[in-house]
């Protein structure tokens, strides 16, 4: 059975990292512009959080229907208070079932807190397998990064694109795109969790990125050219036939 890594004792730090994300306004408009293309029919969210994302995806033009999955008691209590119309299922993908059948499966920074991952990479497969549905993950990237705060935060790993390439594949996912995701944020990461070991995020820091040089950032990874390495990976996957 599925796992998230979001125990009792990592609740409060399961919400700080959740508090980060709420400040990037800026940052998770990007990321599900990034995906909403590829949207269409019935879409899970997984890993839901208190909604920050399924907020947005449920305005995404082609859903028709959005149902969120959060393990965390804490943080489905909060996601229904803020979302009481979003149908909400507090547990997991095997919460869902496997007689499902999905057009696609977002996951926004989850799949870190899962042991193994793999094996829950299989089970997104087999619920798109029959509508030739979407997988639209993103996941914080390369482990020369991997800092105290990432331990607090439950994550299990950070990413290399081989890695995550071949995790796929093994599953049963055709990659469609694979990208690396916010370089500046990459070097942020390095110097401020990796170097100066801090353990908390600077919420005027996180502002001033996300409305200031994240933009900037943004538009030069997608309109130029995607970055050699980044902060986080951005994939679009397709269940093999």
């Amino acid at each position: 059975m599925t796992t998230i890594e979001r125990p009792n004792e990592l609740a409060a730090n399961a919400s700080f990292e959740l508090a980060a994300l709420e400040l990037a306004t800026n940052y998770r408009a990007a990321l599900v512009a990034e995906f909403s293309p590829h949207l269409r029919g019935r879409v899970v969210e997984v890993g839901a959080g208190e909604g920050h994302i399924s907020e947005r995806l449920r305005k995404v033009a082609g859903v028709d229907s959005l149902t969120s999955i959060e393990p965390d008691a804490a943080l489905a209590k909060r996601f229904r208070a803020r979302l009481p119309d979003i149908e909400l299922i507090e547990g997991t993908i095997d919460t869902l079932g496997r007689d499902q059948e999905l057009d696609a499966i977002v996951s926004i920074n989850v799949l870190e807190h899962i042991r193994d991952d793999e094996s829950e990479l299989a089970k997104y497969a087999h619920l798109l397998r029959e509508r030739n549905g979407r997988l639209c993950l993103f996941v914080p990237a390369r482990q020369e990064i991997y800092a105290p705060i990432d331990s607090d935060f439950g994550h299990h790993r950070r990413y290399a694109k081989p890695e995550l390439e071949r995790k796929l594949k093994t599953a049963g996912f055709e990659l469609l795109a694979i990208d690396y995701f916010n370089l500046v944020g990459y070097f942020a990461w390095w110097l401020s969790f990796r170097v100066l070991k801090k353990r908390t995020f600077d919420a005027n820091a996180v502002k001033l990125y996300d409305s200031v040089i994240f933009p900037i950032v943004h538009a030069l990874e997608t309109r130029v050219a995607r970055p050699p390495i980044g902060q986080s990976l951005l994939v679009l996957a397709r269940p093999t036939r």
